[in-house]
């Protein structure tokens, strides 16, 4: 089999207004970025995936483009973006751009066009429907909150937005729209970027007739029944043969509530769509038995169930498709909060070893801005504190419409999982604002950043930073690592995470204890293995001490 560039590659995303700004106004930007670029080679990355940096109202963060081919002028000019393309290339690094084409900006020209009359070009641009008996034309209910249709007067119709109001999907059934699409990837590939993440690309293709979901709807079950329509392999089969196959290119879909079998349909090896999916399995872990109240709770993941999820993504997609391995990224908590211990006595520990244990797997690595020094959520405990659209309306829904939980506890629940832990800057020293900005950080700084910073872990041999620089060495000299196929071992082990990967004749150990105990576990770890890295400086065999990871090469 041929393998390809970026199944050797890691890739590390940057969120742009929380990274670096370089001007003052409190805002990352792009020459913030590039002024970093030699920060990112030190660590080892192949890929950065730039966030949406189009121009937008923002408000979903620039997941609601206004104009797909500028540049939002608060992270700078297009001339920006092409030095940071450059830099990036002289770096012997690739750029991957943020594509958001389910829905736009309802400030977007064609939405202000489709919504004036039934019979202008754009009319049909968008989702609309007549309405049913005075109400909405179906049940489906938003992500953000509320159902998923505003109504416009002057078209006497609804809209669909799958999202906020102001992000109106995209009518991908008219193929006047899928050409437009087209063409923005050939603006920007043409450009010289290297590929795309696709924002949630498996809600493009709707149920036929939008019929009622069924039973009693939530952002969530509308989510799921909206997804993996039945063109969507056609839709993105026709996008690859225009564009991508055109281009040496890499691709990730975001899709949420997508199974390993839908997986291996859109990124199979021998397919030509998408290189690899963003699953959604693990990160969805641990919700609340509250079915209304969705994935808002407290209660930390199970390591079985933990292992349930990623282990059934290595075995079904062996051979068959490509995986991407993640703990956290913009629209999720902070790694070592959510999934270890970020307790200062253990939390260096325990970064490292969720790092082990992700990157020996099968796939392409993927580091969020700030995961390879250990940042932690940010455990607010105040409503005002919070920026995220998302957080604030599901806060309003459930305390104050609803009246599902009290204030308190719904604060404890997003304080756990709110996307704004990962949203925090950057935090690159332990002086002004982290070294962020020297204005007014557009959004809080997490309090322990004199603690937790770039400077500090540079300044130490045994940080988070040089754990995962090592790490990603390793994939790079090591075919075990990168194509080796997957051995669970002890699924029902609550305590150790442990697996074996084997390829051409090599074995590989990888064993995590993910609890604060000191455990004993024997799978003849010694006996000739190598230990190729470690969270602990002594290897004492059998004992695995609290949040001890290791790995061992066998051939």
């Amino acid at each position: 089999m041929t393998h390809k560039w970026w199944q050797s590659a890691v890739v590390y995303q940057i969120y742009p207004m929380s990274f670096q700004d370089s001007n003052q106004d409190g805002i990352g930007d792009l020459p913030g970025i590039t002024s970093r670029l030699d920060y990112l080679q030190k660590l080892g990355v192949d890929v950065i995936w730039l966030n949406p940096i189009y121009r937008s109202p923002d408000q979903d963060n620039g997941y609601d483009i206004a104009d797909y081919r500028a540049i939002n002028p608060k992270y700078g000019t297009m001339t920006d973006f092409d030095a940071l393309l450059a830099a990036t290339h002289a770096h012997g690094m690739k750029l991957l751009m943020d594509l958001v084409v389910n829905h736009t900006s309802a400030q977007h020209k064609w939405f202000q066009e489709s919504q004036k009359s039934k019979d202008n070009p754009y009319a049909d641009y968008y989702i609309w429907r007549d309405p049913v008996d005075g109400h909405e034309p179906n049940n489906w209910r938003s992500a953000f909150s509320g159902p998923a249709w505003t109504y416009v007067p002057a078209r006497g119709q609804y809209y669909l937005h799958l999202f906020a109001p102001g992000q109106p999907d995209l009518n991908w059934e008219n193929p006047k729209v899928r050409e437009e699409v087209f063409n923005i990837e050939r603006f920007w590939l043409d450009k010289g970027v290297d590929g795309f993440r696709m924002d949630v690309i498996n809600l493009i293709a709707k149920p036929a007739g939008l019929p009622d979901v069924p039973g009693t709807p939530t952002a969530g079950t509308t989510l799921n029944f909206v997804a993996d329509g039945k063109r969507l392999n056609e839709f993105l089969r026709q996008m690859n043969a225009e564009v991508l196959s055109h281009y040496d290119v890499m691709t990730v879909g975001e899709m949420p509530g997508s199974t390993p079998e839908d997986a291996i349909k859109y990124t199979g090896l021998n397919s030509h769509e998408l290189n690899m999916v963003f699953q959604f399995q693990h990160v969805n872990l641990s919700p609340n038995p509250d079915v209304r109240i969705g994935k808002w709770y407290d209660q930390p993941v199970k390591l079985t169930d933990l292992k349930v999820a990623l282990n059934r993504w290595q075995k079904a997609l062996d051979g068959k498709g490509w995986n991407s391995l993640y703990w956290n990224n913009h629209d999720q908590p902070r790694a070592v909060s959510r999934f270890s211990n970020d307790d200062p006595e253990y939390r260096v520990r325990a970064a490292k070893m969720l790092a082990t244990t992700l990157h020996m797997m099968q796939g392409t690595p993927y580091i969020y801005e700030g995961e390879e020094i250990g940042m932690t959520n940010a455990h607010f405990t105040r409503l005002d504190q919070y920026e995220d659209l998302e957080s604030i309306n599901i806060y309003h829904e459930m305390v104050d419409h609803r009246k599902l939980v009290d204030g308190p506890t719904m604060l404890k629940y997003m304080a756990n999982i709110s996307r704004d832990n990962a949203r925090t800057p950057m935090q690159w020293t332990d002086g002004e604002n982290a070294g962020f900005t020297k204005g007014n950080p557009w959004y809080a700084l997490n309090a322990n950043y004199p603690a937790i910073n770039v400077k500090q872990a540079l300044a130490d041999r045994t940080s988070v930073f040089y754990h995962y620089q090592k790490l990603i060495q390793l994939r790079h000299e090591t075919d075990l690592i990168k194509y080796g196929t997957f051995e669970e071992l002890d699924p029902a082990d609550n305590q150790v995470y442990a697996y074996r990967r084997h390829y051409q004749g090599q074995t590989l150990l990888v064993i995590s204890n993910f609890t604060d105990q000191t455990v004993t576990r024997d799978y003849q770890q010694r006996e000739a293995g190598q230990l190729l890295i470690s969270n602990y400086r002594d290897d004492r065999g059998t004992q695995l001490r609290p949040y001890e990871s290791k790995c061992y090469l066998f051939n």
